[in-house]
């Protein structure tokens, strides 16, 4: 059994800033759980860039609302809490969080991020031993 406090992530090499974003890992790929599950606050009125050509990834938004734009086909999916999308073609696109406020949202990754990962100029978090 293992349990784990946001509060004592906040503020280790775990509490990863990305600039439009800042991720809390809560269980990362050192637990042996086959994914990963980050505690991620999406800052108000911004635009993060996401390719995710290495993760499969689903995010639950619990706070707030946003837009999710899928690059390949231009769409827009509304987010607001009590929403879950599913990057399961490894979907490029735009995470955008509205003026009103932060998006904080469950992110879970397979495979599981170590912890230290951050996006690369095209979007990807790389594969890390």
């Amino acid at each position: 059994m293992k349990t784990v406090k946001l509060e004592d992530i906040q503020g280790t090499e775990h509490d990863v800033d990305g600039g439009t974003w800042v991720s809390r890992r809560l269980l990362t790929k050192k637990d042996n759980m086959g994914y990963s599950v980050n505690d991620t606050i999406i800052k108000a009125g911004t635009e993060t860039h996401i390719w995710y050509q290495n993760h499969l990834e689903a995010v639950y938004c619990i706070e707030g609302e946003g837009e999710v734009e899928t690059l390949k086909d231009g769409k827009i999916w509304p987010i607001k809490a009590g929403t879950l999308y599913a990057l399961d073609e490894h979907d490029e696109h735009l995470l955008r969080a509205s003026e009103k406020g932060d998006m904080r949202m469950v992110c879970v990754f397979n495979p599981p991020l170590t912890g230290k990962e951050v996006h690369d100029e095209n979007g990807v978090y790389p594969v890390m031993d």
